[in-house]
C-alpha cells in the first residue's frame, strides 16, 4: 500500500483549479466579480483565441496596494471575510479566496493595479502561480488583469476545451450573466477585435436587457415589481405568446448573483400554468432581494447554486409576483370567484415602449401594489379556468413551403418517406389482426386473437422515419428557402450550431451565423416546416451539447432522432383508416418495436384480464 504523504502546494494549486477554472468563461466570470466587488463601474472584457490564449479584465474599482497584490494570488487570501461569523451573511460575489490562486496555477498572467489615491501603481507578473517579477509602475486607478496561455502546463485539462468559437460563445454568456446581474456597471466586451456589447450602466434594468437580449425579447416583456417582509422581487417576464423553445431565456438572480434554481423555475411556471402553448416555455430576468443571512451561497465551487432558509416564501414570492404581473393591473378577484368570469384571463398590458438605441430615453419602472396573497391562493373547491389565447396565424409567412398540420399524414410522410413505408392495406381481419380504430387520435386499436394491442401512432412513425434516415442510401431531399429564416438561440447554442455545420449539411441545412446569438436558415430538410424551426433547434441543441463526447456516428443519431420526431405524426393529428393500418402492418410484423428514445411503441392487454376486469371469470 503507498504511505500517505501531503500533497505539494503546486499540486494542490491544480485541484483547486480543476474546480473553479472549468474553462475560459469561468476565469471571466471570477475576474468579472472581482471587478464589480472592488466597486467598479465601468469594467473593458477583450479575449482572442475563445480566451484560451489571451483574456484582458480592466477595471476602475478601488485597486490594490503594491504590499497586497502578491498575497491576492496565494490560496485563502482576500479582503471579503475576516471572521467565520462573516460566512453567515455574504454580501459580496467572491469570497473564498481561490479564484486567483486558481487561475495562476494554469496560466501566465501579468497584472497592474493602483489603489484609489496612491501615487504610483504595481506591476506583477506570474507563471504557473509563481511570481516572476514585481515593480512599481505607473497606471490609471483601478485593476488590469491579463491571462494567457490558459491550461498551458495541464495538457489534460487543455484537450478537453472545445473549438474557439464554442469557448468564446461559453465566455459571452457567462459575461451576459454578469452584466445583467449589474446594470448599474458598464461592461464593454470585446472578442477577436470586435465589439460585442457595451451596457450603458445607468443602473436601468431594461436597458441591460434590451441591450443584451435584443429588442425582440425585450419588446414582449411585462414588468413585475412586488415586496414583502421577506423579500424584494422586480424583474420582467415575456407575455404568454411570447414564450420561448426552450429555458435558455430563464435568468435569475439572488442579491446580484446570477442563480440556477429549480425552485425558482418552477414558481415562474406555475405562474403561467395554463397561459403556454404545450412544448412552450416563459423567460425572464427576474431580481431577488434577501436577506443576506436567509441564503447559503457557499453550497457550490462555482456559486451558482444557492440554498434558502425558508424555500416557501422565496416560491410564493416570485409565483405570485409573476401572477401579479400577468394579470395586470386589473382587480385580482379570489379564485373561487373566477367561476363566474369568462374562461379567459385578461389581456396583459402591451409590451414596454423600447427605444431605438439602448439608454436613450428607455422608460422608468412602474409601480405596482404588493400582490394579494390570500386572494390569490388557489382554492381547492374551484375547477381550474382554462385560458383562450391568440393563435399565431401562419399563413402568411412568406418562407411556409413545407407540409401542413392539417394535411392528411399520408401526404405529410411522401416527403419524408416512399411510399412502400406506408403501404396501402385495407381495414380488413388480414395477417390474424383486425384495425378497430383510433384512441384520444394518438393511439391505434388492434384487435388480434385474444390480444387489445394499442400502438403509439407517434412513436411508431417516429421509428420508421429514423430507420429511413439512418439507412445508407438515404440522400437528404433538402427545400431551399426563398426568404431565409432567422433563428435567435442565443450565444452557446448558436455557437454550437456553427460548430456541428457539417454533420447539419449532410440531412439538409444550410446555415450561416447572422451575427451576434442568430442564424439564418436558407435550406432545411423537406420533412420538417419552416415555422418549426425554433423548436427544432431548441431540442436539437439540447441534445448536441449532452452528446458533445460521443463518437460522430452517436452524434450523427442525436441529429436524426430530432428530425424524425419532429417530422412524425403528432398526437392528436387525424390519420387516414389505410396510414392507420400501414403503422399496424410495420408493428405487428416485428419491424418496429422501440422508438429512437428506447420507448415502445405499443402495448398489450389480454382478453382475460378485460374479463377479469369485468367480473366475466
Amino acid at each position: 500500500m503507498a504511505r500517505i504523504q501531503t500533497l505539494s502546494p503546486h499540486v494542490a494549486d491544480l485541484i483547486a483549479a480543476g474546480e473553479v477554472v472549468e474553462r475560459p468563461g469561468s476565469v471571466v466570470k471570477e475576474l468579472l466579480e472581482n471587478a464589480i466587488d472592488a466597486g467598479a463601474s465601468v469594467v473593458t472584457v477583450e479575449i482572442k483565441g475563445g480566451g484560451l490564449t489571451y483574456i484582458r479584465v480592466t477595471d476602475n474599482g478601488s485597486g490594490m496596494a503594491a504590499q497586497d497584490a502578491p498575497t491576492a494570488f496565494l490560496r485563502h487570501a482576500t479582503s471579503k471575510l475576516q471572521s467565520a461569523r462573516d460566512l453567515e451573511a455574504i454580501g459580496t460575489l467572491g469570497f473564498r479566496g481561490e479564484a486567483l490562486a486558481a487561475i495562476s496555477a494554469v496560466s501566465r498572467i501579468d497584472l497592474l493595479t493602483r489603489e484609489t489615491g496612491a501615487a504610483e501603481g504595481t506591476s506583477l507578473s506570474l507563471a504557473a502561480g509563481q511570481v516572476t517579477d514585481h515593480a512599481p509602475a505607473g497606471c490609471p486607478e483601478g485593476t488590469t488583469i491579463i491571462v494567457r496561455d490558459l491550461f498551458y502546463n495541464t495538457p489534460a485539462r487543455l484537450k478537453f476545451m472545445k473549438s474557439d468559437k464554442a469557448e468564446g460563445a461559453n465566455v459571452t454568456a457567462a459575461l451576459l450573466r454578469c452584466a445583467l446581474s449589474h446594470p448599474e456597471v458598464s461592461v464593454r466586451y470585446i472578442r477577436d477585435g470586435k465589439e460585442e456589447f457595451h451596457t450603458p450602466g445607468d443602473g436601468k434594468a431594461m436597458a441591460a436587457v434590451y441591450t443584451l437580449l435584443g429588442r425582440e425579447f425585450a419588446g414582449g416583456l411585462l414588468e413585475t415589481r412586488t415586496k414583502d417582509e421577506f423579500l424584494r422581487l422586480n424583474g420582467f417576464v415575456t407575455i404568454p405568446d411570447a414564450g420561448r423553445g426552450n429555458r435558455s431565456w430563464q435568468y435569475f438572480f439572488v442579491n446580484g448573483r446570477y442563480i440556477k434554481s429549480r425552485l425558482l423555475q418552477a414558481a415562474l411556471e406555475q405562474a403561467y400554468k395554463n397561459c403556454l402553448f404545450t412544448g412552450r416555455f416563459p423567460g425572464c430576468v427576474l431580481y431577488l432581494e434577501l436577506g443576506l443571512n436567509t441564503v447559503d451561497v457557499n453550497v457550490h465551487p462555482t456559486k451558482t447554486e444557492v440554498k434558502f432558509l425558508n424555500e416557501k416564501q422565496v416560491f410564493d414570492g416570485v409565483y405570485y409576483g409573476v401572477l401579479g404581473a400577468l394579470e395586470g393591473s386589473q382587480p385580482r378577484p379570489r379564485v373561487s370567484e373566477l367561476s363566474a368570469r369568462p374562461a379567459a384571463f385578461p389581456s396583459p398590458p402591451g409590451p414596454p415602449q423600447i427605444p431605438v438605441a439602448p439608454g436613450s430615453g428607455l422608460p422608468e419602472k412602474r409601480t405596482e401594489e404588493k400582490t394579494d396573497r390570500a386572494a390569490l391562493r388557489p382554492d381547492p373547491a374551484c375547477p381550474e379556468v382554462a385560458p383562450s389565447l391568440p393563435v399565431r396565424d401562419d399563413t402568411q409567412a412568406p418562407y411556409q413551403t413545407a407540409r401542413d398540420a392539417a394535411r392528411p399524414l399520408e401526404a405529410r410522410v411522401e416527403l419524408a418517406a416512399p411510399l412502400e413505408v406506408f403501404p396501402e392495406a385495407p381495414l380488413v381481419q388480414a395477417q390474424g389482426y383486425r384495425i378497430i380504430g383510433e384512441l384520444f387520435a394518438t393511439y391505434v386499436l388492434v384487435e388480434q386473437g385474444d390480444r387489445l394491442i394499442l400502438i403509439d401512432k407517434h412513436a411508431a412513425h417516429e421509428r420508421i422515419l429514423f430507420d429511413r434516415l439512418r439507412a445508407r442510401d438515404y440522400v437528404a431531399m433538402p427545400q431551399l428557402l426563398l426568404v431565409p429564416v432567422t433563428v435567435r438561440l442565443g450565444m452557446e447554442n448558436t455557437a454550437l450550431l456553427l460548430e456541428n455545420g457539417a454533420l447539419l449539411e449532410e440531412y439538409g441545412f444550410e446555415i450561416d451565423a447572422f451575427g451576434g446569438d442568430t442564424i439564418a436558415l436558407r435550406q432545411i430538410p423537406s420533412e420538417i416546416a419552416a415555422d418549426d424551426m425554433e423548436a427544432f433547434l431548441s431540442e436539437l441543441c439540447d441534445k448536441l451539447r449532452l452528446g458533445h463526447a460521443l463518437e460522430p456516428a452517436a452524434r450523427r443519431d442525436q441529429v436524426l432522432h430530432t428530425v424524425a420526431c419532429k417530422a412524425a405524426v403528432k398526437a392528436g393529428e387525424s390519420a387516414q383508416p389505410a396510414e392507420l393500418a400501414a403503422l399496424a402492418e410495420r408493428v405487428l410484423s416485428g419491424a418496429v418495436k422501440y422508438c429512437p428514445h428506447g420507448r415502445p411503441v405499443s402495448v398489450e392487454m389480454e382478453k382475460k384480464t378485460i374479463d377479469k376486469r369485468f367480473q366475466r371469470t
